[in-house]
């Protein structure tokens, strides 16, 4: 694919998401860009996070992952049906009901002031280091398709990726958000579905053949009983549960989206039809991802060592050209509905959890609000550029996965306040906050020589919830301090 048709493909899409901007921010005020004034309706949420839970990552790497693991992902999947519940019978309702911006003001009210500030805190840690991890992803195969081309350094390329995601969002926030991500999530599920056609063209088979030809293929099996292994069944339900609790029901960047809904009840139906489709989808990515193996054996094409290769390898160079065009729409749409909607939620969250804006009467400042997105901006291009100096994959992804252990305090604060009446030593807060992850690491390391040969998978973060529960329990107040 050259790059001038590269260019000409980002160019038109990101003109349509200016335009959506535009459209969405007129006669918008301040409350707006936090809340798009509770006037979502629920159906364009609900399709829009489904691009905003899936990744640039997840886009490349669920159907890569087929070759090791087969459809064991699958299971995890299944876990977030039950989180989801969780999130649509007690979290949205406690957060309709106290009226919330950003929804970690409820640890203030349960707690207190460093209670509050810690859950924030590891929030927005968590959302730079990730958001700049998916980022930098895509802005090294844009520079390869396009920048290097023409000589032009990393550091402009990422300056360019993000320039364009805070000209089509500092103006409409999160009523933008929800528009843009209905449209990045129709490109993705577009790249899915064509990207399967055409296979099964190429393959010359029927849809109920190419079926029976995935279903006898070694890549279609979902459970794992094995204990040790890191893809066993329960690990990977139980963590669903808890990925999807946390990752979107304690997350302020997801949850965004569902409080712009107009009422509690609008808020549940978009996350009882976001499941439905969010499984779908899925199952589309791993369906694709087993044919993509089975395609590159029929056609003799070597798969690559790197699993995560293998469909840009087959969408832009063995495909037929319209496969390259929907597959960069694809990757595109995956990454930046994600860092779009982070970046707006990175606003939201210091602007009223650190700045105070919106309470206590006090007004919410536009300057000082397109002051913070535009600093956030430049805080991700800072830390892209510094995961590129680091230049080393491995070092990255560590680093990525360590960003994962920061929703353990958040889910222990939140699980400890909703299911207990203990009050806390507040001033102690952010010391457990900070020392159960460094355990849970410590933990996760050295799991296969303590615990005869068990491998932890995705359930080190029920580890990490735990241990901030169990800390928190140990700095509650006794009944004398409560009666000071």
């Amino acid at each position: 694919m050259s790059p001038i048709l590269v260019i000409t493909v980002i160019s038109v899409y990101f003109l349509v998401l200016m335009g959506i901007s535009y459209l969405t921010s007129r006669k918008n005020d301040n409350l707006t860009f936090f809340t798009a004034n509770r006037q979502s309706p629920w159906y364009l949420v609900a399709f829009g996070m489904i691009g905003a839970s899936l990744s640039g990552v997840t886009f490349i790497s669920v159907p890569g992952e087929v070759g090791n693991t087969a459809f064991a992902y699958f299971q995890v999947v299944m876990g977030y049906l039950v989180g989801y519940l969780v999130i649509a019978t007690v979290l949205l309702p406690l957060y309709y009901r106290l009226n919330l911006i950003s929804i970690y003001t409820y640890l203030e009210q349960r707690f207190g002031k460093y209670s509050y500030k810690s859950g924030a805190f590891f929030f927005l840690l968590s959302r730079i280091v990730g958001s700049s991890f998916r980022l930098f992803l895509v802005a090294g195969v844009l520079q390869l398709a396009i920048f290097d081309a023409y000589g032009w350094p990393f550091s402009v390329t990422v300056a360019i990726t993000i320039a364009l995601i805070w000209l089509y969002t500092f103006r409409g926030g999160i009523k933008t958000i929800v528009w843009t991500d209905t449209l990045q999530t129709l490109f993705m599920i577009s790249a899915v579905a064509i990207s399967i056609y055409l296979m099964k063209d190429a393959l010359d088979m029927s849809w109920f053949q190419l079926t029976e030809k995935v279903s006898a293929s070694g890549y279609s099996e979902i459970f794992v009983w094995d204990w040790q292994s890191g893809q066993n069944f329960f690990k990977q339900f139980i963590s669903g549960a808890f990925i999807a609790i946390v990752m979107t029901g304690l997350d302020q960047d997801m949850m965004q989206k569902n409080l712009t809904c107009r009422s509690l009840k609008d808020a549940q139906k978009n996350m009882f039809w976001f499941c439905i489709v969010l499984v779908i989808v899925n199952f589309m990515f791993l369906s694709m991802g087993a044919l993509l193996y089975i395609y590159a054996g029929e056609m003799n094409i070597a798969i690559p060592t790197r699993t995560d290769d293998l469909y840009p390898l087959l969408a832009l160079e063995h495909f037929p050209l319209i496969a390259g065009v929907v597959f960069l729409l694809g990757i595109i749409a995956a990454a930046y509905s994600s860092a779009d909607s982070a970046l707006t939620a990175l606003t939201t969250s210091f602007c009223v959890d650190f700045l105070g804006l919106g309470q206590d009467d006090k007004p919410i400042s536009k300057k000082i609000r397109i002051r913070v997105h535009l600093a956030f901006s430049v805080i991700l291009f800072l830390v892209i550029i510094a995961f590129k100096a680091i230049n080393d994959q491995s070092v990255i992804t560590a680093v990525f996965k360590a960003a994962g252990y920061t929703y353990g305090p958040i889910l222990g604060l939140f699980t400890f306040g909703l299911i207990t009446k203990y009050q806390l030593k507040d001033q102690w807060v952010p010391v457990v906050a900070v020392v159960s992850p460094i355990l849970s690491y410590i933990i996760n390391d050295n799991s296969e020589i303590w615990f005869s040969g068990y491998k932890f998978g995705f359930e080190i973060l029920v580890v990490n919830g735990l241990l901030t529960f169990f800390g928190l329990f140990l700095i509650k107040k006794s009944k004398l301090e409560l009666a000071d």
